[in-house]
């Protein structure tokens, strides 16, 4: 009889035992789902304002952007037209917004980068919103002689591509590249009929044989 209750009380301690070790692991996994519940808790959702803040931030951390290319977004993504004029001037009033800031950097950017003249970079300044007053002071940073100095060297980088062309055909080809950067036709013509000019003077300084004995 006592060797039964011991292995009684021995059977009962090992069966509390299990009961207790499947206990704390019911609870274990209780409480991660429901710690898991309580971490996956939705944020409240974002006022319009807060939303256009962040999509302006986000829009400003890749590039420099107009007001108007801002608004643009805004509308896109469903921001009240008042909510988005506030952040807007806000936005302006400590800096983050700088149209004529924009159009200069832009202006001094796309002649020296694309050889863009006053013309074109006109269309694209009024295109992103920025008001004609700012893309006037802006183009005041070009003049004429810069940009015809920038015409003369877009001509020349293509001068030998045209070579074994006709003049004429040249001429069409060169002047047709320059209006295309917005350059006005008398001053694109008068350049390439004058780079063309210039090229043959060269060439005639130079005997068929390429010697460089003129006379010979």
């Amino acid at each position: 009889m006592r060797e039964q209750e011991r292995g009684g009380g021995s059977g009962s301690r090992e069966a509390r035992r299990e009961d207790g070790r499947e206990d704390r692991r019911d609870g274990g996994r209780d409480g991660r789902r429901e710690g898991g519940r309580e971490g996956r808790q939705e944020l409240p959702p974002q006022s319009p304002e807060e939303q256009a803040r962040a999509i302006c931030l986000r829009l400003l951390t890749g590039m420099p952007r107009t007001r108007r290319q801002l608004a643009d977004a805004l509308d896109k993504r469903g921001i009240p037209e008042e909510v988005s004029q506030e952040v807007l001037s806000r936005f302006e009033e400590v800096g983050l917004i700088d149209d004529a800031a924009f159009a200069g950097a832009w202006v001094e950017s796309r002649h020296r980068g694309r050889g863009l003249a006053r013309r074109a970079l006109a269309q694209e300044l009024r295109t992103k919103g920025v008001h004609a007053t700012l893309v006037q002071e802006a183009l005041e940073q070009l003049d004429s002689d810069q940009e015809e100095q920038t015409a003369r060297e877009l001509v020349e980088r293509k001068l030998r591509a045209t070579r074994g062309l006709e003049r004429d055909k040249r001429i069409r080809r060169l002047a047709g590249m320059l209006a295309r950067k917005g350059y006005p036709e008398g001053m694109a013509l008068r350049v390439v009929r004058r780079a063309l000019e210039q090229e043959g003077a060269e060439g005639a300084d130079t005997d068929d044989d390429g010697l460089g004995y003129p006379g010979f």
